[in-house]
């Protein structure tokens, strides 16, 4: 039986930049430098910024919920992955991280949340825990429905798949966790206001330098969703709101 990876604050060094589940010895990273850069930065481009035009449009032209959008992209990047031949999801989830790692996220988070949190008091104290003190059903249904509908496709999609398909088109860590963040933030387009893309891009540098680092599906998961309940808890939530009502909800 195949013992799990303790994974801690550093991965292998290589000049090719992967995913955690990026099968080594197989030749298809090299074969994927050769192939034609042109189409997977045309590639990129459509996924990771033609897709969230596209969902905006789906969203405020034809009122589909966001967390009805988002499954359906889960599915389609990890279908992808199933039928990679260079990848392994088992070998994704096999990477967990370490206590040295956990409490690096969690000593980040905790200093994190009260900049967040003081700044918040400080600049619209109105909002300040709201959400949960108005309708402590409601942001308990996100606390729960969260992780599950949100950052597990976000992860999928912005750290795995980008990882382990594009990679290898980035020379340069800084570039590779750039052009991560970059894409993260443009993502949030669809709800229209700066402070979600601005935000997401911040949080976004630490996931892709966290994951960069780790190559721990699981630590940036972690993460995420303790970055995302803050800010449904701390009453940033409504900047990441669409307006299109959840029938579910």
């Amino acid at each position: 039986m195949t013992a799990s990876l303790s994974i801690g604050q550093t991965a292998r060094s290589s000049e090719i930049f992967s995913a955690g589940g990026t099968l080594e010895g197989s030749g298809t990273e090299q074969h994927r430098i050769e192939a034609s850069r042109v189409r997977l930065w045309v590639e990129f481009g459509l996924i990771y910024f033609g897709l969230p035009l596209l969902m905006r449009v789906a969203v405020f032209d034809y009122r589909v919920p966001l967390f009805y959008a988002l499954p359906p992209v889960l599915v389609g990047f990890t279908a992808f992955l199933l039928f990679d031949r260079s990848y392994s999801l088992k070998k994704e989830l096999d990477r967990r991280p370490n206590r040295a790692t956990l409490a690096a996220i969690l000593l980040t988070f905790l200093c994190g949340s009260l900049v967040v949190a003081g700044l918040v008091a400080a600049i619209m104290p109105e909002r300040l825990f709201s959400l949960a003190a108005e309708r402590p059903g409601f942001w308990l249904k996100i606390m729960v429905l969260y992780p599950f509908t949100s950052v597990l496709p976000q992860e999928f999609a912005y750290r795995i798949f980008f990882f382990h398909r594009y990679g290898v088109l980035f020379s340069s860590r800084r570039s590779l966790i750039l052009s991560n963040a970059l894409a993260f933030g443009f993502g949030h387009i669809l709800f229209r206001n700066w402070i979600a893309v601005g935000g997401t891009f911040v949080v976004g540098l630490l996931l892709a330098w966290r994951y960069e680092r780790t190559r721990s599906f699981w630590a940036v998961y972690i993460e995420h969703v303790l970055w995302g309940w803050l800010v449904f808890t701390v009453g940033l939530g409504v900047y990441f709101f669409t307006g299109v009502k959840n029938p579910a909800w």
